[in-house]
């Protein structure tokens, strides 16, 4: 019935949010007219956790090797917001954006499906 998930990222600048994910994280896009590219996602999952202050959501990219890949975003102009922290999920850090945005990174510590 779902054949998958359609993520949006809304931004003041949108043009260079969509340069991070095409030439820092290098992933394949298509153009779905007009010169909208909509870019292909690695695997994901999604989890829903309660919430008593009237919901929100989330975004975190996920790693097999967190410190590896913040070193090889680094090398490619790519910020954190602060140190990896440890969580009994993963191990989390945040990226900055360079619309001043965040995004969270993850190396899970939980089974996947």
């Amino acid at each position: 019935m779902i054949n998958g998930v359609h993520t949006i990222l809304f931004s003041p600048e949108a043009e260079k949010i969509r340069a991070f994910f095409r030439d820092v994280l290098e992933w394949r896009s298509v153009d779905a007219g007009g010169g909208w590219p909509i870019f292909a996602q690695p695997a994901s999952e999604m989890a829903v956790h309660p919430d008593q202050s009237g919901g929100h959501s989330e975004i975190y990219l996920m790693c097999d090797d967190l410190p590896a890949t913040l070193a090889e975003l680094a090398a490619k102009g790519v910020e954190t917001t602060g140190p990896v922290h440890e969580e009994r999920w993963g191990s989390v850090a945040r990226l900055r954006l360079s619309d001043g945005g965040e995004l969270g990174i993850y190396q899970p510590k939980h089974p996947r499906p």
